[in-house]
């Protein structure tokens, strides 16, 4: 054979243990219950077994509440009294310095807090009256009044939170997290996503893997019923007959993997598998039989009913389970009228569940190596939004200058508030924290050095953060 007619399929398939051999006998050892050794490499470990940390982290598992649409930081967490004191009359043109906004004039009018604010705890943490659960937690939370993103527009704003870059194609937070740490559960995937609105702006790709391996996106569940249609087998469909079919499948799969060495067929091979295994642990998981009367009290939760309040309560059940990364999508924060209406109906819905899932997890000792993450794509504009012609009075435009975020658990310090933003909430007026820098932050909770973690893709080698990002050590524990 002409050497120049040989490629990498012929490796993968005559070479005595090709990339293709040695990745079907690890697959085969793993479902055999024993490890496969080949020249001292363990061929039985599975991508999303527990690897371990660059470094001892606190946190084992995160669970990502995020506020989709962007919630209003001045009406919530930045009291600014200033803003009350001239409400009505134009922004100051120094402080807007030629900034542009979709639907709003640079002299727009200045919008006052619409809500009363009161300080709370040992802390004094200062928050809406429209947050009376989250106020009885303040002193396990941190608030970051200075945050900052590089977008402005709900899509590529949501899609740079959590992929460290404005276009799809890269792999998500949760997906880096799962392939750096994998996963303590075997029964259920590593890396879950839930939603409880009408839709996300920047779609799949806030949880897709990118170019790492599909074994590492997230998994969509719902958060009631079946978590995943077309999981359990059909009607006239027996255990047995459902092995079978997966034996047979299995086997043609291991074959291609075999001859092509494609990573892809050996992720088919574990969804395939996992989807078994979810016949069994879904239910379980899904079934709130077992939660008292008074845990469902707390969280407000309805045992059968879809909302915000049952997937927090999922969120904690599957941290218990050993899943790595979870993230919950409450849209529908995108207050371009009637702020005031938005954040009370949205607060509603989400306040008593976000802080009964801190206090869930701390009184049963789970809190600390637990992250919990809050917040949205970027915050809203201290200016008013109205439009006769779009129908929209008493609003606040979209502003990736300055919002808040909060924090708890997982290596964080518990009441504090940091960074500062300018006296109408404009600009960060003291310690910035950029969505880089909330990346770094999340993974060394977790034990994960985010310049160490790469991944080689067309010749160069990428991370979350790109090539900034600095850890928050002033919220750290």
């Amino acid at each position: 054979m002409n050497p120049l007619d040989i490629t990498r399929r012929h490796f993968f398939k005559d070479c005595g243990i090709g990339v293709g051999k040695m990745a079907l006998a690890g697959l085969l050892a793993e479902s055999l219950g024993r490890p496969a050794q080949a020249g001292g490499l363990d061929l039985g470990r599975s991508p999303l077994a527990p690897h371990p940390a660059h470094f001892p982290g606190r946190a084992k598992a995160v669970i990502q509440l995020f506020m989709a649409g962007a919630p209003s930081q001045l009406d919530m967490f930045d009291y600014k009294p200033q803003l009350a004191a001239i409400e009505g009359k134009p922004i100051p043109p120094e402080v807007i310095g030629g900034q542009r906004y979709a639907f709003i004039r640079p002299d727009a009018a200045v919008l006052g807090p619409q809500f009363k604010f009161a300080k709370h705890g040992q802390s004094g943490a200062e928050i809406s009256e429209v947050l009376p659960h989250l106020a009885k937690v303040v002193d396990d939370i941190a608030f970051v009044k200075s945050c900052r993103t590089d977008q402005f527009n709900h899509a590529p704003a949501q899609v740079f939170m959590n992929c460290g870059f404005a276009q799809p194609g890269r792999p998500s937070l949760g997906s880096w997290v799962t392939y750096g740490l994998g996963s303590e559960s075997r029964d259920l995937p590593a890396f879950i996503v839930m939603s409880t609105g009408a839709g996300i702006s920047g779609g799949s790709a806030n949880w897709s893997s990118g170019f790492l391996p599909s074994l590492y996106t997230g998994t969509r569940f719902r958060n009631a019923g079946s978590p995943i249609l077309n999981v359990d087998s059909p009607d006239g469909a027996d255990r047995r007959l459902a092995v079978d079919t997966l034996d047979v499948v299995s086997a043609l799969n291991r074959r291609r993997l075999a001859v092509d060495g494609d990573p892809e067929i050996a992720t088919r091979i574990a969804n395939y598998e996992m989807a078994h295994r979810l016949q069994t642990s879904a239910p379980e998981l899904m079934s709130l039989a077992d939660e008292s009367s008074e845990t469902l009290a707390l969280y407000g939760c309805k045992p059968e009913e879809a909302s915000f309040a049952r997937a927090c309560l999922i969120a904690r059940r599957l941290v218990e389970r050993g899943v790595r990364f979870i993230t919950i999508y409450h849209e529908g924060w995108d207050g371009h009228s009637d702020v005031s209406g938005n954040v009370k109906g949205n607060c509603a819905k989400t306040d008593q569940a976000s802080a009964a899932l801190v206090m869930d997890l701390k009184r049963r000792g789970l809190l600390d190596e637990t992250l919990v993450v809050w917040g949205g794509e970027f915050g809203r504009t201290p200016m008013v939004e109205a439009s006769a012609v779009l129908n929209r009075s008493k609003g606040r435009d979209h502003h990736p200058n300055a919002f808040t975020m909060w924090l708890a658990g997982g290596g964080i310090k518990g009441g504090i508030s940091y960074g500062e933003t300018d006296e109408l909430g404009f600009h960060i007026a003291r310690d910035e924290v950029h969505v880089h820098d909330l990346q770094a932050t999340i993974m060394h909770c977790l034990g994960l050095d985010h310049e160490r973690l790469t991944y080689r893709y067309q010749g160069r080698d990428f991370r979350l953060t790109d090539v900034h990002g600095h850890v928050v050590k002033g919220i750290l524990s």
